[in-house]
């Protein structure tokens, strides 16, 4: 490294021994993993300057604690890789820190788990360096599953203006001016290479003599700004930071946080506000914090407005129409049977029939009549348990209390036929999720080679809701392809990284997202070479799906939520019994702060070690009549598989009852 006397860094980078270090921090996403190891294993890597001279690849694997087998396939499948397993989520910062400490390369690369590289993304991007002795940072193009362009592949200094623009929203309004599209710098093209300030976390590579000189990631961010923060401390080092549209990358943005909740809104506030702190002082902090946290909630609160309105829409207009069928009925039936319009008082139509109608879709939500796609006989389950309780429940009124058992009857009729007469007329609007389709296959088109297409259409056979239309060779063009999807009327395509490299599956993606004669929605999906794993923008299908797709697992949100109203029950009964339940507990201290955790939906009362449920008081060994110690991890293991995988309310309280004195 050397000053060329105005205070710029020129790197010198050795084509004699150039190593390139890859640091792919890991969180639960053991799928996305895999397919991205195999890009990067699979990539060219000699390099422009000398074909003789190769890059010598070391990639570490950092993992927070996954908990879905993603160690054990890393060990299994690449064991080239330099794996460092956390006992606990260290967050993205440290985790990256812990292996850019080991790094021996010349060059180091930060590379999200949800990508997929081009075929030459690595040898170009070291090239680049050589021609830019300038270089610092490097950032690439991305797209997402979908072949559209990610706008955060380049960025500006988040000044007041530009973040307030962006988390305002205005940015859309305006993506291309140099002042309010400035977050992103969308006055700059998309396919030129351009000095930026701020480079992506999802590929981020650096130099060895800019990272020497800025130092690592600032641990004091947990998520969100740590990629801000380093990217502006190379800048201030005297590096520049590019933009390198030449080769491009798959960004799947798995994100775990929704950006319009809460919990999104406090952690990267927090992460901005250490930023301006750091770089910004005085007036021009307190100025750029009040914007920020105003833009910020105004835009999380727009949301959370937006959420909360798309979930009670229906239940409201559900209540409107069998509120007025109700009033008509009673309104016939008053007429023609007492001869009376005013025969019911005004405390029925008013009290008793919304009571009616409110217990009815109660219990069509407890069925899944909410859901979505819809399924009728969800709704008819839920209504019919909601007529025969308000039946009981009428025949235990006295004299005076009973209006009309007739009345009750042909409402909840009403209401049942409203119910199911407002998701089909949904359907027939083409409303996503509504009318009754739910059980329609979809069509998908298998791109590749006649081997690995035939895998393909095995797999999805196996899974059974999906049918493959035709299997095209892996030269088709664009056009051609577009002229197959509408002929078989596909709604997936799917292909084979086998036999087609992420180049030319970008390329497709892109040109058919922009052809002007596109006019079916379809889902590109990629099925990696010798995996049992197909991976989509929006989903994963895999071979675990053959065990869950007709059993009643415990991520359905029907379960999810009767799961949740059990525990909460139980926690409130708990504590309205405890005069009786408490003085007989084995483990009196943690009683109440059980039935507090659970209740506050911090725990469940039964859980397993997985993603799928949160940390249980008792877990499903503990329905046996042996002791758990005597258990083996295999068997342990086969328990919690078979408890997730065919969920039952009845299995958790037959647990919680054979533990009652261990609460």
């Amino acid at each position: 490294m050397a000053d060329d006397g105005q205070g710029t860094i020129i790197c010198h980078l050795s084509y004699s021994r150039m190593t390139l270090s890859i640091v792919i921090v890991n969180y639960n996403v053991k799928y996305f993993l895999e397919q991205c190891l195999e890009s990067v294993f699979g990539s060219r890597l000699t390099l422009k300057e000398s074909d003789h001279k190769h890059l010598q690849l070391e990639v570490f694997v950092v993992d927070n604690a996954s908990v879905d087998g993603s160690v054990e396939m890393v060990r299994q499948k690449f064991p080239q890789v330099q794996l460092i397993a956390n006992r606990d989520n260290v967050g993205f910062a440290k985790a990256n820190n812990q292996a850019l400490r080991l790094a021996k390369g010349d060059i180091m690369l930060l590379l999200n788990p949800d990508t997929v590289v081009e075929h030459d993304t690595l040898a170009r991007c070291v090239d680049f360096y050589s021609t830019h002795p300038d270089c610092g940072g490097l950032a690439v193009k991305m797209v997402n599953g979908e072949g559209v362009f990610l706008k955060e592949s380049k960025r500006g200094f988040p000044s007041p203006a530009a973040s307030f623009f962006k988390m305002s929203g205005l940015v859309r309004l305006f993506p291309h001016s140099r002042r309010i599209a400035a977050y992103y710098m969308g006055h700059l093209s998309d396919d030129e290479t351009n000095p930026v300030d701020i480079l992506p976390g999802a590929f981020l590579m650096i130099s060895r003599e800019a990272m020497e000189k800025v130092g690592l990631l600032d641990e004091s961010y947990f998520m969100y700004g740590e990629d801000i923060d380093f990217s502006w401390r190379i800048k201030l080092a005297g590096f520049e930071n590019y933009y390198f549209p030449q080769t491009r990358i798959i960004h799947y943005k798995g994100e775990c946080t929704k950006h319009g909740s809460m919990n999104y809104v406090y952690t990267f506030y927090n992460a901005m506000a250490i930023f301006v702190n750091r770089y910004f002082s005085g007036g021009n902090a307190r100025l750029f914090n009040l914007l920020l946290r105003v833009a910020i909630w105004a835009r999380a609160s727009l949301a959370w407005i937006k959420r909360v309105g798309q979930a009670v829409a229906l239940p409201m207009v559900d209540f409107a129409v069998a509120f007025s069928g109700f009033l008509a009925i009673k309104h016939l039936w008053a007429t023609c049977w007492a001869a009376n319009v005013n025969y019911y008082p005004a405390q029925y139509t008013w009290m008793v029939i919304p009571c009616y109608i409110l217990l009815m879709m109660a219990c069509s939500w407890l069925y899944g009549g909410y859901e979505k796609p819809v399924k009728p006989l969800r709704i008819i389950k839920g209504m019919a348990m909601g007529c025969a309780s308000l039946l009981v429940f009428y025949s235990l009124l006295n004299e005076s209390q009973r209006y009309s058992r007739v009345l009750l009857l042909l409402g909840c009729g009403w209401t049942l036929i409203s119910s199911l007469g407002i998701r089909g007329l949904l359907g027939l609007m083409h409303v996503p999720g509504y009318g009754f389709q739910s059980r329609k296959r979809q069509h998908c088109l298998v791109v590749g080679t006649p081997e690995e297409t035939a895998r393909v259409r095995q797999l999805y056979e196996m899974l059974g809701s999906t049918h493959v239309e035709a299997t095209l060779d892996a030269n088709l063009d664009s056009q051609r392809l577009n002229e197959a999807i509408h002929c078989y009327k596909a709604d997936e395509v799917i292909f084979c990284s086998k036999d087609l490299p992420i180049q030319q599956i970008i390329d497709h993606m892109t040109q058919l997202t922009q052809l002007p004669t596109r006019r079916r929605q379809v889902e590109f999906k990629i099925a990696p070479s010798e995996s049992d794993f197909i991976i989509g923008s929006n989903s994963i299908h895999s071979t675990e799906d053959l065990y869950t797709e007709e059993l009643h697992t415990v991520v359905s949100p029907l379960n999810r939520r009767n799961k949740r109203l059990l525990d909460v029950l139980t926690s409130f009964f708990l504590v309205i019994l405890s005069p009786l339940l408490f003085w007989p507990q084995h483990r009196k201290r943690s009683y109440f702060q059980h039935c507090w955790q659970v209740m506050c939906g911090k725990r469940t009362w039964v859980g397993t070690d997985g993603i799928e449920t949160k940390p249980g008081i008792f877990s499903p060994e503990q329905a046996l009549t042996c002791s758990v110690e005597q258990i083996s991890p295999e068997v342990r293991e086969k328990l919690h598989l078979r408890y997730l995988r065919n969920y039952k309310l009845v299995n958790d309280l037959q647990i919680l009852i054979k533990n009652i004195w261990n609460i």
